[in-house]
């Protein structure tokens, strides 16, 4: 009972980490927009419409055809297109077209801007369009840059001060930068805000992966690591929610920062973990944790931390005697990673994957609102679809195995990003399954990884096989609203780059060694020869290092 306590506290937090991920799919929406003009309206006439007002004719406007005559109360006509307008110099009947003098001008009165979805975005708050239009594509790429250096940040002060502290700190650090955005009075005050919030919700989500995983037993582990993922696709799903439901934008914010509010005012109830407390051999305050998870569990006879610790130096004093000494782990470093040709391959085809995950899992997911329909809909169906697709990752890795399960996966990416290219623009609903159906692929291959990647190197370079796959999830998270932007060049360019990378990576993946049932390797020898005969590495992993694979691998998840 107590481990399901801490267990689902902490990841119902997770949740604002989605939601702050995706927020701005909504947030930086540019709706229809023209020059404003100097002057009352008295009349619109667009190429099939007219009206008494610039708002009568939104729906039935196409900005990348018409433009907009309106003529004044002064008699005046102008042309008005999206990043330019038209003075005409000779008066006459209001017609669409004009073949006369005009006077070119440039938008410096401002903007109109279509209100019928959104009555306020950060772009028709600051007009973030035309020449200023660059402004706006970059504030998805700032964030996920401060979720790379948040990651790095946090997970350093995590190991040095303790999981629960950051907890306390990202956590609260999270609803006040969320807070604080909606308040923010220009472009650059939100650009910095958002970036200081990226950095404490990738700390949270990464500490509180590590928390809960030295938490959870060895049996629950694989599924309550994955499952922490199932929490932050449903903080996706809360975005469209309150996308639909409030269309201003700072509203929206506040909104979504107040949704994990009470994980913020209990946090500080939560202990912290026993693993932590008994690295910096603080074994009274670890001796307490357990005496509380004995309490709430009803054990009668807690276990007791002199016992474990004299165990646990008998254990230390054996590895140390033996050919691997415990201090040689510090001297290794990124460099191993590529030590023979077997292990830089397998590098090379590692973080390919991971890359190519993070870029397949935000594409598909910043795509979806431009997918036609109901748009916030489709971004709660792409979050929603992440459930049942960790459930069937965690069923194929201990069934068919690591590789088994991660192969079919990608080649199905890659074989529904080309299907999608064949399908007509106007079936919305086969256009929608068929994303879905992508969003599961790349999302049970980026779930399977972290664990993977893990079993396929030794203790003394494991940390650092998983730290820098994680570092090139991070950079694929960067460049995936890059990618996304691709839409104007071409719209199917996202798939297709997509498709091209989860095609390469499934071939390359082929080539890795099935790692289910297999021992952990402990040198870089016995990692050489992971997977070229089923009798490899057959000397057992210490006791102790089973034992502390999964504290291990949880410190340097994400």
């Amino acid at each position: 009972r107590f481990q399901a306590f801490v267990y689902f506290a902490s990841v119902f937090q997770a949740m604002s980490c989605g939601i702050h991920y995706l927020a701005s799919v909504f947030m930086a929406v540019t709706p229809n927009f023209v020059c404003d003009i100097p002057g009352n309206v008295s009349r619109v006439l667009s190429y099939n419409s007219s009206g008494s007002s610039i708002e009568d004719i939104w729906t039935l406007w196409t900005p990348t055809e018409n433009y907009t005559v309106v003529q004044l109360e002064n008699g005046e006509t102008w042309e008005l297109n999206q990043c330019s307008r038209s003075k005409r110099e000779v008066g006459s009947d209001l017609t669409y077209e004009y073949k006369g003098n005009k006077s070119e001008f440039s938008c410096s009165d401002g903007f109109l801007y279509d209100h019928t979805k959104w009555k306020s975005t950060i772009v028709t708050e600051w007009d973030l369009v035309c020449d200023r239009e660059w402004l706006a594509k970059l504030i998805q790429p700032t964030f996920m840059l401060g979720v790379l250096i948040g990651a790095v940040i946090f997970g350093d002060i995590a190991d040095r001060m303790g999981r629960r502290r950051v907890i306390w700190f990202t956590s609260a650090g999270q609803f006040v930068f969320g807070i604080a955005v909606a308040f923010t009075f220009d472009y650059y005050s939100f650009v910095v805000v958002r970036f200081l919030l990226a950095m404490v919700s990738s700390g949270y989500l990464v500490v509180a992966f590590v928390y809960v995983t030295e938490f959870v037993g060895t049996k629950a582990r694989t599924w309550a690591s994955m499952h922490v993922h199932a929490f932050f696709a449903v903080g996706v799903m809360v975005v469209a929610l309150v996308g639909f439901l409030v269309r201003t934008w700072w509203v929206y914010q506040i909104f979504l920062s107040i949704t994990t509010l009470p994980f913020v005012l209990c946090c500080w109830m939560l202990p912290e973990t026993p693993f932590w407390l008994l690295s910096e051999a603080r074994y009274e305050d670890a001796q307490k944790v357990i005496d509380i998870m004995a309490r709430w569990n009803k054990v009668s006879t807690p276990c007791k931390i002199s016992e474990l610790c004299s165990v646990q130096q008998d254990r230390l004093g054996s590895v140390r005697t033996g050919d691997n000494d415990v201090s040689s782990m510090k001297k290794h470093n990124i460099l191993d990673l590529f030590c023979n040709w077997p292990i830089a391959r397998r590098t090379v085809t590692v973080w390919l994957v991971w890359f190519t995950g993070s870029l397949g899992y935000y594409v598909f997911s910043l795509s979806s609102v431009n997918l036609g329909g109901n748009e916030y809909l489709n971004l709660f169906l792409i979050g929603a679809v992440e459930l049942p697709c960790y459930v069937i990752a965690c069923i194929g890795m201990d069934k068919l195995g690591r590789r088994n399960t991660l192969i079919p996966f990608l080649f199905s990416s890659a074989l529904i990003c080309v299907l999608i290219m064949f399908i007509p623009q106007d079936f919305n609903i086969l256009i929608i399954l068929a994303n879905m159906a992508g969003k599961f692929s790349i999302g049970v291959a980026f779930g399977l990884i972290y664990l993977y990647t893990a079993e396929l190197y030794p203790t003394i370079v494991r940390s650092l096989a998983v730290g820098s796959g994680s570092m090139m999830c991070r950079v694929g998270s960067v460049v995936a609203p890059f990618c996304v932007y691709l839409r104007s060049v071409w719209i199917f360019m996202p798939l297709l780059l997509v498709g091209i990378m989860a095609l390469l990576s499934g071939i390359l993946t082929i080539m890795l060694p099935e790692t289910l049932g297999k021992p952990l390797t402990n040198t870089l020898m016995e990692a050489t020869e992971l997977g070229r005969n089923k009798e490899n590495c057959s000397g057992k992993t210490p006791p102790e290092k089973i034992e502390m694979f999964g504290q291990e691998t949880a410190n340097t998840e994400k």
